[in-house]
């Protein structure tokens, strides 16, 4: 059997997220015939994938090698965002300064409580993806082990066959490093070592500008942590637009984050307690830069070693993952896809959308599509970045000509009555329409705005609709609704303001 993840410290919460997602104890069920559904791997898309068809009445196995729950729940999004909101209490006390209220200083900041904080959440969370609750509350037949195929139609676990009438591959990612010299050897973190941390490291040195990077760089700098990011790109997040990006890249220089971007790192060695970072500059300058701990955010690789892909006849790629089709349905009809292992969509509401295509599709008549899914999502930033539909620039690939209309936040009242005045509203519409193709949300809570475009896109609820619509004041949200306000005050061409102007005069 695979060596389980370390967890640490074993405290009570991590004892209790372990009994929940790993029992040590636990007794794998004795197949009693062909499964409708084998699932192989319990992250989201799996979970959400068994519980479904369960409640459908599908008979169902669930196959885990490591925690239930993935990366999601034990070292993705929920431990992240404990953190996060330890951090950004203390640097709301800190802009809330004028209020009265006193700032910690570092010293005074206590990281070990953060991280007791984040493993405490975490362990109340793990209770939803608990082994005992898939078995006993959702009827799902949840095997701890490693799977591989034995062919087209079945599967084994720990020298246990499964034969099913159909198959879901929801095995996920996992962190890569980049080939640096001697970073191996001098050791760093990734996203499944990072929230074992007890001690806040004095010097944190973050390779990867990109969501998690950003994230927890301002995380740790916030905690105490001197902190230096490293990313080859002209600026963080380049996925974001250039402005978008630009605001919380100014926040991150004004809290004392230090950006060292387009640079090239060369090696890294241990040089007594530190490791030394080499590096080119931007300006063709070569420098060193001495950190405690090196934290790697540089992408992710598919699971598909030990699967035995071949003898099930799924077509794949190593690292990249496993090849599907708009239905999410591998080279093997019988054998179905979800999650990371095949969607370039590397979000936990992604996985779960896929599972509820993939239930449809393997169970029912094949008939939900991915290409269908409109995706929102965001970076859990200060400011956050959130978006949904098209960029500008894909807008043109595509050959459509938008009108964006843009709402800075600081003409929102709510946001200057909140100090989070730093952000924008923009919303792309086809041009000549008010047909919404896309928008981006930078703001404090960008991540719950967004949604009410991702509903309006989803529902076909045009720019001059959400216009009708009443928004409670103050709220944030009234930026969406400012910018409806542009889009409508469009619509008043110059011949429509003469008439109306005549219609006026004549009403006088």
């Amino acid at each position: 059997m695979t060596a389980l993840p370390e967890v640490s410290p074993l405290d009570e919460f991590n004892r209790t997220l372990i009994q929940n997602v790993h029992p040590r104890d636990w007794k794998n069920p004795v197949p009693t015939g062909r499964y409708n559904l084998v699932v192989i791997g319990a992250g989201s898309a799996g979970l959400i994938t068994s519980a479904i068809a369960a409640g459908l009445g599908a008979k169902v196995a669930l196959v885990e090698r490591h925690f239930l729950g993935g990366d999601c729940l034990n070292v993705g999004c929920v431990p992240s965002k404990g953190l996060i909101r330890a951090s950004r209490l203390i640097a709301e006390s800190r802009r809330a300064a004028e209020l009265g209220v006193t700032a910690p200083s570092g010293e005074q900041i206590d990281f070990a409580a953060a991280m007791r904080h984040m493993r405490r959440v975490r362990a109340r969370i793990s209770a939803e993806d608990a082994a005992t609750r898939y078995r006993d509350e959702l009827g799902v037949d949840v095997y701890l082990g490693e799977a591989s195929f034995t062919g087209e139609g079945s599967a084994v676990v720990d020298g246990t066959v499964l034969e099913f009438a159909k198959a879901v591959i929801a095995s996920g990612a996992r962190a890569v490093a980049p080939p640096i010299p001697g970073l191996a050897e001098a050791g760093f973190l990734d996203n499944e070592t990072l929230f074992n941390l007890t001690e806040r490291p004095r010097r944190l040195g973050v390779i990867g500008g990109g969501p998690m990077g950003c994230e927890m760089a301002q995380a740790f700098r916030r905690l105490g942590s001197e902190v230096v990011l490293f990313d080859v790109a002209e600026h963080i997040l380049v996925r974001e637009d250039a402005d978008a990006a630009e605001i919380v890249q100014k926040r991150f220089l004004e809290e004392g984050v230090q950006l060292a971007l387009r640079s090239q790192l060369e090696r890294v060695e241990v040089r007594g307690a530190e490791k030394v970072i080499h590096l080119e500059d931007a300006d063709g300058n070569r420098r060193e830069v001495g950190v405690d701990e090196i934290l790697v955010a540089v992408g992710r690789a598919a699971n598909v070693e030990g699967l035995d892909l071949e003898a099930a006849g799924v077509a794949y790629a190593p690292g990249k993952g496993v090849g599907v089709n708009d239905y999410l349905q591998t080279s093997n009809p019988r054998i179905y896809a979800a999650g990371d292992i095949c969607m370039e969509w590397k979000f936990t509401h992604a996985a779960d959308a896929a599972a509820k295509i993939v239930v449809q599709n393997a169970l029912f008549y094949r008939s939900k599509k991915l290409s269908d899914l409109v995706m929102p999502w965001c970076t859990y930033t200060d400011p956050e970045i959130a978006h949904v539909g098209l960029y500008p620039h894909e807008a043109a690939e595509q050959g459509l000509e938008i009108d964006s209309f843009e709402v800075p936040l600081e003409s929102v009242n709510r946001a200057v009555a909140d100090g989070e005045e730093e952000g924008f509203v923009k919303i792309h519409t086809k041009q000549g329409t008010d047909q919404i193709l896309g928008a981006t949300i930078v703001a404090a809570h960008a991540g719950d705005l967004i949604s009410q475009v991702t509903l309006a896109i989803v529902g076909k609820v045009g720019l001059g609709k959400i216009g009708d619509v009443i928004f409670p004041y103050p709220t944030q949200a009234e930026g969406i609704k400012r910018a409806a306000g542009a889009y409508t005050r469009t619509r008043l061409t110059p011949f429509a303001k003469r008439l109306v102007d005549r219609w006026m005069a004549w009403r006088r």
